[in-house]
């Protein structure tokens, strides 16, 4: 028997850089002329907790469609569209803003964003959903569109605190 441990970690620098963690336990067997996994037990942990995965659902899950493209577009947006993250600020419950210092993307799929909030001593995520489940990054370029014009159409933005470090005192 054996244990598979699997880390999804974002392509961004944010704090807590792990995603999710995906187990899988079972056994192997010599199949022809390979080694086979066959998992008896999925677990996958994120930060909203744990979940036990069927196996055979596992087995049948498809990728994301946006998946290979991910890490490309996230680090696209955070390095060359800072200001578009911030716009999509505007789109986020102020409350969840309270005491940010940054705002950062950490995941994009085809039902929506998803950013991560950092404040001095926490951190939080916050998503924002797709009017439509995009396919293909096509679709997502136009997905992302219609939540930046959202954005510029909500209320003025909401400026990031900025604390003093010790150097600055």
């Amino acid at each position: 028997s054996a244990v598979l441990e699997f880390a999804d970690v974002a392509p961004v620098p944010v704090r807590g850089r792990i995603r999710a963690r995906l187990w899988l336990a079972g056994r192997f067997s010599a199949e022809e002329d390979r080694l086979a996994f066959q998992p008896t037990r999925v677990v996958l942990r994120q930060r909203s907790g744990a979940v036990v995965v069927d196996p055979a659902e596992f087995a049948d899950a498809a990728p994301d469609p946006l998946a290979t493209a991910e890490a490309r577009l996230l680090t696209h947006l955070a390095d060359c569209h800072p200001d578009a993250v911030e716009r999509l600020t505007r789109l986020v419950d102020p409350a969840g803003l309270h005491g940010a210092v940054r705002v950062q993307p950490l995941a994009v799929d085809r039902h929506g964003l998803t950013l991560r909030v950092e404040r001095v001593r926490s951190d939080g995520d916050v998503r924002l959903p797709f009017h439509a489940p995009a396919d293909d990054v096509a679709e997502l370029t136009e997905r992302m569109h219609v939540l930046l014009s959202q954005a510029a159409a909500a209320s003025c933005p909401r400026p990031l605190q900025r604390h003093r470090t010790d150097r600055e005192a």
